[in-house]
């Protein structure tokens, strides 16, 4: 089993920049492949950013590519997401999720945090 917890959320103006980071525990997840996604009001949750196994596959949402770094560290079994010039759409709740494949991690991943909101103000 695995648990993750979401953390760095808050309130930050348009332009700015906040670090969002997820902490696994339970199994080794050395090899999993790692994923956030967000649901902001209204909406349906979405993909964001996805970091494969190997560490060399990435992917981004069109939405903040260019404005986001997804980044693990195994030996801590934590995955950030930097975010940088943040906008008001991006205000929503971002969740962290593992999956040992890296094509489901960006669909439908075995294993997901609790979410933590963000908030960017105009």
């Amino acid at each position: 089993q695995v648990q993750l917890v979401e953390s760095g959320g808050g309130l930050v103006q348009a332009g700015g920049s906040l670090r969002l980071s997820c902490a696994a525990s339970g199994r080794t997840l050395d090899s999993y492949a790692w994923g956030w996604f967000r649901q902001a009001p209204g909406k349906e949750r979405a993909f964001v950013a996805a970091l494969g196994g190997n560490g060399n596959s990435v992917y981004y949402a069109d939405s903040v590519k260019g404005r986001s770094t997804i980044s693990r560290d195994n030996a801590k079994k934590t995955v950030d997401l930097q975010m940088y010039n943040l906008k008001p759409e991006d205000t929503a709740i971002y969740y962290c999720a593992v999956d040992p494949f890296l094509g489901r991690v960006t669909r439908n991943p075995a294993y997901w945090g609790q979410g933590t909101p963000v908030t960017v103000s105009s």
